[in-house]
């Protein structure tokens, strides 16, 4: 588990990462900008693989969702992991970033026969699993395999109507959610699965959200998903190869305030539950899915005040950045740590909206937050935490152009994806 400030931290009064001043990077880049640090993103990676070690064998598939940068996913497939998707889209980007086939999983409950057959294509014998989500795909998945002669790997996901206890929009293990197989479809697909020529189920999986802040909401889906193991296997006639047990757990987006479950406990749980003591005896395969476990805290969206507008109970301080920058405070009500990039006392704090130049009022970052009143135009703030669905969600709301990414690794700094430029907001359109 990771806090917003483990690998940005102040050196000289400047906001920094990997000894590098950010203040450094906006001189040459601008803002607003992503700034990534490479060590944010490997060691919660390493605590994980530390801690499922005991298992016979496991593999983590970072989900892609959470921060599809090229450069991230190579730094990440170097250091071993693997790769969740759930388009063809992130598939591409994991072939660009020579993820291996046998650490891909392909999830998401609207999969295209395009985007089946360029998995079933993927590497020598195709990505080590589909994980279906309905009968109907299950279908479609066969029925693509055998037109082009060829064995689909899958696994069925289910969903077990186990609260997560966290925000709406990212639950996905209840009834009323969109994902997975209830028990009962996912019994029947299994039978379905029995008698298809080009399809071989090798596995179940179980996603029940992210940010989840409390191990119990896992305890109970691990313990759903034991149960169906055992009921697929006496339909199947043969034991399954692996499990997949979805992604981690939250992260702290608050300087100060409750932790969430630290990834030892967390790894502990797996092994307890999928272990050499459990009753499958290590032998399945695990997987897990970790986005923003890995990439939350691992980034900062660093801006820069154009004005202030002062009111008597509280001021707008307006940023260069906006909601279409970075949409979680918007879409999720959701909220980032402010802090200066050069940290000074000048001025009293005073309640302040940080709000964006986007013609909505909801780009909104944080609401009557204790700031500076002395901050001024020129001034650099970063929103923290902004690592995991910051830029993979940027858009060109308004016609603005998305920010530019850099990464800071071993003591140094290069750019991993350019500032959009205007001709790159019309490419592709036609007068």
């Amino acid at each position: 588990m990771s806090r917003p400030l483990d690998f940005f931290g102040y050196q000289n009064g400047q906001l920094s990462a990997g000894g590098i001043e950010l203040s450094e990077i906006t001189k040459k880049v601008g803002t607003p900008v992503y700034v990534y640090s490479a060590d944010g993103f490997l060691s919660p990676l390493q605590a994980l693989q530390k801690g499922l070690s005991p298992l016979r064998e496991s593999t983590i598939c970072y989900a892609v969702k959470s921060n599809s940068s090229l450069a991230i996913l190579k730094l990440l497939g170097s250091a071993g992991a693997g790769a969740d998707l759930v388009s063809g889209g992130e598939l591409y980007r994991a072939k660009l970033a020579e993820i291996a086939p046998e650490k891909i999983v392909f999830s998401g409950v609207g999969k295209t026969a395009e985007e089946i057959l360029s998995g079933l294509r993927y590497g020598p014998n195709g990505i080590y699993s589909f994980h279906v989500e309905s009968i109907e795909e299950l279908k479609l998945i066969q029925e693509t395999a055998k037109r082009h002669q060829l064995t689909a790997r899958v696994a069925f996901r289910l969903n077990p109507n186990i609260n997560p206890k966290t925000h709406p929009y990212i639950s996905t293990g209840l009834k009323r959610n969109k994902f997975g197989l209830q028990r009962e479809e996912l019994l029947e697909a299994a039978k379905l699965s029995v008698n298809m020529s080009h399809v071989q189920l090798c596995g179940l999986s179980i996603h029940i959200g992210s940010q989840l802040l409390s191990l119990d909401p896992l305890k109970e889906a691990f313990l759903a998903l034991s149960q169906v193991i055992g009921d697929v296997e006496a339909i199947i006639s043969r034991p399954l190869e692996f499990a997949d047990l979805g992604g981690g757990v939250g992260v702290s987006y608050e300087l100060k305030g409750p932790r969430p479950p630290r990834l030892s406990d967390y790894t502990k749980l797996i092994v307890k539950a999928f272990g050499a003591r459990s009753v499958f005896k290590s032998r399945l395969r695990v997987l897990i899915e970790p986005g923003r476990t890995l990439s939350a805290n691992a980034g900062v969206l660093v801006t820069q005040v154009l004005f202030r507008k002062h009111r008597r109970k509280k001021d707008f301080l307006i940023v260069d950045a906006g909601m279409n920058d970075l949409i979680r405070p918007a879409l999720y009500q959701s909220k980032h740590a402010v802090v200066p990039v050069r940290r000074n006392s000048r001025g009293k704090s005073f309640p302040t909206d940080l709000v964006g130049p986007v013609c909505e009022s909801s780009d909104c970052f944080a609401s009557e937050i204790p700031l500076s009143s002395q901050l001024q135009a020129g001034d650099q703030l970063a929103l923290l935490s902004s690592g995991a669905y910051g830029m993979s969600m940027a858009g060109t709301y308004n016609s603005r152009v998305r920010p530019a990414e850099v990464l800071i690794k071993d003591g140094q700094w290069r750019v991993i994806r350019d500032r959009e430029t205007l001709e790159d907001l019309v490419r592709g359109e036609h007068l």
